[in-house]
């Protein structure tokens, strides 16, 4: 598998986002298209209401917080692999990329890990 970066977008609220094309072939007339799209929050303080809810989150996730997004699909004709990739790139510009630009996305995205973390402790584990 080889990984390229596309494209690197910087986003009004300060977050930098890099599109990757995880493409492969996995036979000799198909492939793999698989768009990978990555983001770190950096953690804050001021995000949270309570400074134990940010002590938690950190403690659980670090000083920044990862956001991913993926989509793929499998058995793509070699000759249709680039359409399809730019598909995916086109519709996450349009349907996504305007809610990661939205000035509150960092401090939301890092509420919704905390609750996930109070919700779901067994998916969890401090870090040293």
């Amino acid at each position: 598998m080889s990984t390229e970066l596309i494209e690197t977008i910087e986003l009004p609220n300060g977050l930098i986002l890099e599109i990757w094309d995880y493409s492969r072939s996995i036979a000799i007339d198909t492939d793999k298209v698989e768009l990978y799209i990555r983001t770190v929050i950096a953690l804050d303080p001021s995000f949270f209401a309570d400074e134990r809810h940010y002590e938690t989150t950190r403690k659980h996730m670090g000083e920044s917080i990862p956001f991913e997004y993926r989509n793929e699909r499998t058995f793509v004709a070699k000759a249709q692999r680039e359409d399809v990739f730019r598909q995916f790139v086109d519709t996450f510009k349009k349907d996504t990329l305007p809610y990661l630009s939205k000035p509150d996305f960092p401090r939301r995205f890092a509420l919704s890990r905390y609750r996930d973390i109070v919700n779901n402790p067994f998916k969890y584990r401090e870090r040293p």
